[in-house]
């Protein structure tokens, strides 16, 4: 029996199960060009906002065990900048291209999300969970009448799939994923990554310029996975994105018989380059003929039947 790798994602069809996570050479059409070359079965971009932004001043990321720490600060040339990138990629690859958006409001992100969905995004990612920028992400990520107010004003004015980054820095984030559903968000990506931080013992200083900033890597794969298996169990219905840790394809089987429908990858490009996204699907592949299962959608979710 040969394995599927194809899979649907809210009215999406990709090829292969692993997407390229966000802030991971998302920036310019060539970069992601060459993910899809590696494997990968769509792309998410970088996060845009209405206006441009620097980002923090360096460093900005850290290597620590099983992982990364980054505060970049959101950098990006704001969407009319970007627009000419999105219709770029558009023309260079046959994979859906998802764009990822934030605000400082549900007028900023509705603006930014109706300017991408026009220049060709196939669907939006609603980055409401970075946690190391005030006044946008966390904040609204962690508030869900200002998610469902967010959500509500991107559905009015887009057509195309809208999906919802949750965090992992939160009580309950079923709580959080429910109001995001019940305001029409079509999929939901877990999850962003976990607030941290690395101190220097010689300087004795935070390393970081912002000094706080989002673990990412192996050592937040469990963290993430929970989160999976928590949101499967009580939205049976919702396609799920598994986001944090996914190295190799031991973890994406993981996730998957967690209950999500498809993975981000990103840290493990930093460390294996865009080979990683081929490893995966040739191992899932693999455990899928071995299994006996006739694809990926067959085992989605089954940790919670057995």
């Amino acid at each position: 029996m040969e394995g599927s790798l194809r899979v649907q994602l809210a009215g999406l069809s990709l090829d292969y199960p692993g997407i390229l996570a966000s802030g991971v050479l998302g920036y310019s059409a060539e970069s992601m060009q060459r993910v899809i070359e590696g494997g990968a079965g769509a792309v998410v971009t970088k996060s845009v906002g209405l206006h441009p932004r620097d980002g923090y001043v360096n460093p900005t990321v850290v290597q620590v065990k099983s992982g990364l720490i980054n505060a970049m600060g959101l950098p990006n040339p704001g969407i009319e900048g970007y627009v000419g990138e999105i219709k770029h990629v558009k023309g260079l690859i046959c994979q859906p291209l998802i764009v990822s958006v934030f605000g400082y409001s549900s007028e900023e992100y509705a603006v930014v999300a109706k300017k991408a969905a026009e220049a060709g995004a196939d669907a939006l990612e609603l980055n409401v969970s970075c946690p190391h920028v005030k006044q946008t992400g966390s904040e609204i990520g962690q508030n869900p009448n200002l998610l469902s107010e967010v959500v509500r004003s991107v559905k009015d004015v887009v057509k195309v799939p809208v999906f919802v980054k949750l965090s992992p820095n939160v009580t309950d984030i079923v709580r959080l994923a429910e109001a995001a559903v019940n305001a029409g968000a079509d999929a939901l990506t877990a999850v962003n990554t976990l607030r941290a931080i690395a101190i220097d013992v010689e300087t004795t200083k935070p390393i970081l310029s912002n000094i706080k900033g989002g673990l990412s890597g192996p050592a937040m794969k469990n963290v993430a996975l929970r989160c999976v298996y928590d949101l499967r169990e009580k939205l049976p219905e919702v396609s799920i994105i598994g986001c944090g840790g996914v190295s190799n394809w031991q973890d994406a089987v993981e996730f998957f018989l967690a209950g999500a429908n498809a993975v981000q990858i990103g840290t493990a490009i930093a460390f294996e380059g865009t080979k990683v996204f081929q490893t995966i699907n040739q191992g899932i592949k693999n455990y899928l003929e071995k299994k006996q299962f006739g694809s990926v959608e067959e085992i989605v979710g089954l940790s919670h039947r057995s």
